[in-house]
């Protein structure tokens, strides 16, 4: 029954039926500022399709689909047979299966590989983001196999594939695989050192046995794994293929899925090696140093992925107010509300900015981009992570109860957005990685000082602060103590320099006003008045 109080007014249409790509200023502009003008509208027209079918229902409903429906471990068959199987909704293998088949599993070898598929996982992972997990994990598996020509040859082919195929089969029997990874236990966490899976030699070199167990395997569905283990040699990198090349499956007991707090979509399984046969990657007693590259070129995926979350945040909070009246206008009229989506649409603008920055350093290749980014990934994997969640707790609350509702879309993307500062390592390891290098290489602090200083001169605010870091940085002695607060500075800095070289004015200003100059509260909607927030904002809305 219909009554005659039901007229629905006063609320915002779907955000639907939009090009996420090109109603991203932020994320069109870095694109067109980092692709090679020849390359360039191929580039746009790739990003363009994606971010339509992106935008659409269908997509939507999709991811809404994928998390309504998590995965189901089956252990044994009906017949008492150990399979160790994941199910998956229909939903999940289109958002997995449409990923692979746009390229986001492969930005190797392929010409501005970086920056097209950064920008492209930013584009899809706003559909649903729980899937991105397996892509970031089979994109990052491939520097860590070339340390084995070899292995490389074999894998890299399948891995960097454009095919989706979801069954369990022989490798050698298909197109595309998809990767995982297994680095912690439930007595070390992100102390990897403290592993205790051992890893036997068997007569054939390069071959081993398994035994242990894996607290956190992510993915465990997928065709192989990199993992852990303690060799003779001291704690060394494997691969672990699902099914052995004569089809029998390898010995790879999920002993349960865990609960998340959010990224439901996504399995993450806890798993048992038992006379496991895996193959070694790189030398006995190197582990750390053949998967550092994997875990890099995933950081930079928790940092993209960050930057998904806060911008489909911020552009539903900035579409609901464009449509909401409340106390005689619309709500993106009012001075305050602009204030607060101003500021949020600030925050998104600087991850995003420097997202795509980052994956140009790894396009570009060169020793200077590379020490840059030794330093550059692990204070961004930690401040633009840590900011996801205030970023999307705010927009939440610019739909007032509406956003609470599930309907809404933004309590998932409430649950998700703690994952990204927690997955790859947490706060603290991030904060110590970068004192290492600040320690250890020299390189890496030129490179950073570097680019920043390509900013000097540009906003005094920003002169000021690269100063008071100099001063900070100049002292060493404690610095462990107050690691977090010099990263967070070197990121908000490094954040500072690109838009103050590429933002609109406006954007850069009221960055550098906030950020760097001291005149902001604790609350996002705190910055100082006057600044020019309507271009701000109107930048920030995607437009359908």
């Amino acid at each position: 029954m219909a009554g005659t109080t039901h007229t629905v007014t006063n609320q915002p249409p779907p955000l639907v039926g939009y090009d996420v790509f090109t109603a991203d200023r932020a994320l069109l502009e870095a694109v067109e500022r980092h692709v090679a003008p020849g390359l360039l509208q191929e580039v746009r027209e790739e990003l363009s399709g994606l971010g339509r079918s992106a935008g659409s229902a269908q997509a939507q409903a999709w991811g809404v689909q994928a998390n309504d429906h998590p995965p189901k471990l089956r252990t044994h068959d009906r017949y008492g047979n150990r399979v160790d199987e994941v199910e998956f909704h229909p939903a999940w293998h289109r958002l997995l299966g449409k990923a692979v088949t746009s390229g986001l599993v492969n930005a190797w070898g392929r010409p501005g590989g970086h920056v097209r598929r950064t920008a492209g996982f930013l584009v899809w992972s706003q559909t649903e983001a729980g899937h991105g997990c397996p892509v970031s994990m089979t994109h990052a598996a491939v520097p860590a196999l070339r340390t084995d020509p070899a292995l490389a040859a074999e894998w890299e082919p399948r891995l960097t594939s454009h095919v989706y195929d979801p069954a369990l089969r022989p490798p050698a029997l298909k197109t595309g695989v998809l990767f995982g990874m297994g680095m912690t236990e439930k007595q070390g966490g992100s102390d990897v050192r403290a592993n205790t899976t051992r890893a036997e030699p068997l007569a054939v070199e390069g071959e081993y046995v398994l035994t242990g167990h894996k607290w956190f395997c992510s993915a465990p569905m997928s065709d192989g794994f990199l993992v852990l283990a303690q060799a003779a040699g001291g704690l060394t990198c494997f691969l672990v293929p699902r099914v052995m090349p004569d089809g029998e499956r390898n010995v790879f007991r999920i002993q349960r899925l865990k609960e998340k707090l959010g990224n439901r979509s996504n399995a993450s399984g806890e798993v048992e090696f038992d006379g496991t046969w895996a193959r070694r990657v790189g030398e006995e007693g190197r582990g750390v140093r053949t998967i550092i590259e994997m875990v890099a070129a995933t950081r930079l995926d928790c940092v993209t992925g960050a930057a998904a979350l806060m911008r489909q945040a911020v552009a539903q909070a900035v579409h609901h107010a464009a449509y909401r009246s409340a106390f005689g206008g619309l709500l993106i009229d009012k001075p305050l509300m602009r204030n607060v989506l101003a500021d949020l649409a600030l925050e998104s603008e600087a991850a995003t900015t420097l997202a795509l920055r980052l994956a140009a350093a790894y396009d570009a290749g060169t020793e200077q981009e590379q020490a840059f980014l030794r330093i550059a990934v692990p204070a961004a994997k930690y401040w633009v992570t840590k900011r996801c969640t205030p970023v999307v707790t705010e927009a939440l609350e610019c739909l007032g109860g509406n956003g609470y509702v599930e309907e809404s879309g933004m309590p998932r993307l409430l649950r998700e957005a703690p994952l990204n500062s927690i997955w790859e390592g947490s706060g603290n390891v991030q904060a110590l990685d970068v004192l290492r290098a600040l320690q250890r290489e020299p390189a890496a602090l030129n490179a950073y000082l570097t680019e920043v200083g390509r900013a000097r001169g540009a906003d005094h605010r920003l002169d000021r602060a690269i100063k008071a870091l100099l001063t900070e940085l100049a002292d060493l002695n404690g610095i462990e103590a107050r690691a977090r607060r010099v990263v967070e500075r070197m990121a908000v800095v490094l954040q500072g320099s690109l838009l103050v070289r590429w933002a609109p004015p406006e954007v850069a200003d009221a960055f550098c006003a906030s950020r760097l100059g001291g005149d902001w509260g604790a609350a996002f909607g705190t910055l100082p008045h006057p600044l020019d927030l309507v271009p701000v904002v109107e930048r920030a809305r995607a437009v359908v």
